[in-house]
Formats: C-alpha cells, sequence, structure tokens
C-alpha cells in the first residue's frame, strides 16, 4: 500500500514578471519501507516537491494523498496538526532550539503531543541511544559537533513516530566522516525499524545507499530507478 501518492503535481512562483515552473506534473508514489533520494541539478525542484510533501508549501495545481487524506484540503490548524503527528522532518541546517537539551529537544515535540512525562522521557532517552548519543542527553547544541547536531534531529524527527521521514541535504553541512556515520543510522533505522526515508540530495553518498533514485530536471521527473541491495 502507498503512504503517499502524488499525483499531476505543479508549482508555479510567480515573483518576477516571468512565472518559473518548480514543478510541472510530477506523479510519484512512496511505500512503506522505502530509502529513497530525490536528486537533480540546482532548480531541478528536488526541495519544493519535499516542502509539498511535507505541508510546507502549498502546489499551484495536482495532489498529494498521505494515508489516503489529500493535505491540500486540511485548513491551516489541521495541516499543523497533521504534520505534527505524521511527518519527521531533517534539515540540512538542524534547527535545533540551541537553549534546549539534546534530551529537550527530542523531548519537545511528544510534548506538543501530550505523551506523559514518563513516556517523553523514556523514548527521548531510547532515541538518542539508537543514534549513538546516549552520553550526551544533556549537551545543548553549541557543545555538540554537526554530526552530533544532526544525529539529534534525526532522533527528534523519529519522536513523533511519524509515517515517514523528509531529509532536505541532511549531510550538506558535515565532513565525510560525519555524512557516513549518520547514513549508517538512517539506513539502520530502515531496515531494522522498517522507518520510511525520503531525502532530496546531491551527494553521492546518499545516492549510493538509496535504494530508490527520481531524478529530477526543470521541475519533471525524467528516471525513476529501483536498486536491489547487494549482500555483503
Amino acid at each position: 500500500m502507498n503512504i503517499i501518492e502524488i499525483t499531476h503535481l505543479e508549482k508555479v512562483y510567480n515573483d518576477s514578471e516571468i512565472a518559473v515552473h518548480a514543478l510541472n506534473g510530477v506523479n510519484l508514489a512512496f511505500r512503506e519501507g522505502e530509502f529513497a533520494a530525490i536528486v537533480g541539478p540546482s532548480g531541478s525542484g528536488k526541495t519544493t516537491l519535499l516542502n509539498l510533501m511535507g505541508g510546507l508549501d502549498t502546489a499551484t495545481t495536482g495532489t498529494i494523498r498521505i494515508d489516503g487524506i489529500d493535505i491540500g484540503t486540511l485548513s491551516s490548524r489541521k495541516l499543523i496538526n497533521f504534520r505534527l503527528r505524521n511527518i519527521g522532518f531533517v534539515f540540512q541546517s538542524y534547527n535545533l532550539i540551541p537553549v534546549l537539551t539534546a534530551f529537550e529537544n527530542v523531548e519537545f515535540i511528544m510534548n506538543l503531543q501530550g505523551y506523559s512525562r514518563d513516556e517523553r522521557r523514556k523514548r527521548a532517552v531510547e532515541l538518542l541511544e539508537a543514534v549513538g548519543l546516549g552520553d550526551r542527553l544533556h549537551s545543548r547544541p553549541a557543545k555538540l559537533s554537526g554530526g552530533q547536531q544532526q544525529r539529534v534531529a534525526v532522533a527528534r524527527a523519529l519522536a513523533s513516530r511519524p509515517k515517514f521521514i523528509l531529509a532536505d541535504e541532511p549531510t550538506a553541512n558535515l565532513d565525510s566522516v560525519s555524512a557516513g556515520n549518520l547514513l549508517d543510522i538512517m539506513e539502520r533505522l530502515n531496515r531494522d525499524v522498517r522507518i520510511t526515508f525520503i531525502f532530496s540530495t546531491h551527494d553521492p553518498r546518499v545516492v549510493n545507499k538509496a535504494r530508490r533514485v527520481i531524478r529530477l530536471e526543470d521541475g519533471q521527473v525524467i528516471s525513476d530507478d529501483s536498486f536491489v541491495p547487494v549482500a555483503g
């Protein structure tokens, strides 16, 4: 069963005298457990597509259905609540709250969802341990490396038990070792817990690990290839 269905999606920006077609007739579907990368040159529409899928922007025409719900029909209030409970986000700039510790950053979203204090604490610790930060629970972002901050962001994205996680250039600000460690963690979570990850990227390290690669050019899908992982 598809968890995301995208039909005839278009996004046109009219900020200048010439209309810019960021997306032009995109049709895609994603199933639970995918580890997919959306790739393409700068300006191809990668980030626009992720923002639309995440309900952070609105389409000009077309539909995005998540578990059968057309998110374009939701009111602003309902969309915010829907995002909170169904979609996890990982951004290249981490977007952690600087005055909160790693533990508090992960716990924060569960507080918004109404989890009990004990539930929040237990899950926040479990998630930070899962991304290798069990010893940095009480460190604030300024005391963490870029790779560690991005791992906190992954734990925070998982905290709400989302249907899928959208990761926009998650390795862009990381050195090669940190990027590799982060991707290994994401791949393990995808394999062991069937967390669905959809990346927007032009990092070849992400593309090499992806089991599905969707290529965009000028706002259109020009290829969509799936790969069977090689055992080794």
